[in-house]
């Protein structure tokens, strides 16, 4: 019987990780979301605190990956640079993609908080890696062909 990591885990029978960590990328700032997030309930890291604010995404995604934490970014295009996405795939990280523009980081934090039942319904039910897609309304979709 092979012995599975954490990345190769799902959470079907309708447990989530605990603590559920919220990692968020530096293009979402450095407090006001997180805030928001925290303010909820939620256990919000922010980039900054854990990272060189220039570091590369393939350097802090396996470090995420390893704490079981769940990445929140507006890098869109995460899923097409290849030497991001296979660091995200060999991470095993969750990553959602806000993919509205032109918010305040209240806003992205409002936004947050409405999708976060449908964020932790997607992660009981899918494998990681993933990319999601959280849209303006709170709605958690999977990208067409993301990892």
């Amino acid at each position: 019987m092979r012995s599975r990591k954490r990345s190769d885990t799902s959470y079907s029978s309708g447990q989530l990780p605990d603590p559920l960590v919220f990692f968020l990328d530096r293009n979402l700032g450095k407090n006001t979301v997180a805030n928001v997030l925290r303010r909820a309930g939620f256990r919000a890291e922010v980039h900054d605190d854990h990272f060189e604010p220039d570091a590369p995404d393939e350097e802090w995604l396996p470090k995420v990956g390893e704490r079981g934490w769940f990445v929140i970014t507006k890098d869109q295009k995460i899923r097409y640079h290849n030497l991001e996405k296979l660091a995200l795939q060999r991470a095993g990280v969750g990553a959602f993609v806000l993919v509205s523009k032109d918010l305040t980081g209240e806003q992205m934090g409002q936004i947050l908080i409405t999708a976060i039942p449908a964020m932790k319904r997607f992660i009981a039910r899918t494998l990681r890696p993933f990319i999601a897609k959280i849209t303006r309304d709170g709605k958690v979709l999977k990208f067409e062909n993301p990892v």
